[in-house]
């Protein structure tokens, strides 16, 4: 399996270079992306590919349900460097239907340490009882609340002091939530956008 990845590699490698000689001499000077994506670890939502970028134009950061905990340390530092240190302008909270961590909290089936990582998602499902338990489509209910999940995201990462010091300093740090469609490869946005222009020392 590993030989199969590094065959892979190999053959992606040249191709990039025959077609863009200077590519990776290029990527490899300095890293200068825009965007940060904070999103799902599933497989099948891989940042570049779903937002058509090319590599060093986005910072990631990735975890089971796209779940902001306060107390993550790696979120925070992540987060932190992509802010101070490379100036992203705009943070993309990104969800997609019919995810597999929002499902299992739903149904109440993780356990471990899965089980206390998916807690966020679970109390959001309390809170939006009434809601959830009007959509009769289970599939539709579970879409429902991985847009909800996004939405809490989005407020969740405007909470941080990494994004309040920001706002306070006048840098322009937009927050975005948008969510994948797996079944038409489409990004939507839930137009809940919170921007510098209206969080900063002026507003």
């Amino acid at each position: 399996m590993i030989d199969d990845i590094l065959k892979r590699n190999q053959a992606w490698s040249e191709a990039v270079r025959a077609k863009s000689p200077d590519f990776f001499p290029r990527l490899a000077s300095q890293q200068t992306p825009e965007f940060f994506w904070i999103g799902c670890s599933d497989s099948r939502v891989p940042a570049n590919v779903v937002a058509g970028l090319d590599p060093g134009e986005v910072f990631v950061h990735r975890n089971v349900a796209n779940v902001i905990h306060s107390s993550d340390m790696n979120m925070l530092s992540t987060l932190e460097f992509a802010v101070n240190v490379l100036k992203v302008r705009e943070v993309m909270i990104t969800g997609h239907y019919g995810c597999g961590g929002v499902i299992a909290a739903m149904d109440g089936v993780a356990e471990g340490l899965t089980e206390h990582w998916l807690e966020p998602v679970r109390r959001l499902a309390r809170r939006h009882q009434e809601e959830l338990a009007g959509i009769t489509d289970r599939h539709e209910r579970i879409d429902r609340l991985c847009e909800l999940n996004v939405l809490d995201s989005v407020a969740r990462v405007a909470e941080t002091p990494v994004i309040r010091r920001a706002w306070a300093r006048g840098q322009e740090v937009n927050l975005h939530g948008l969510i994948y469609g797996l079944k038409d490869g489409k990004l939507r946005d839930l137009d809940c956008s919170l921007l510098a222009r209206d969080m900063g020392p002026k507003a």
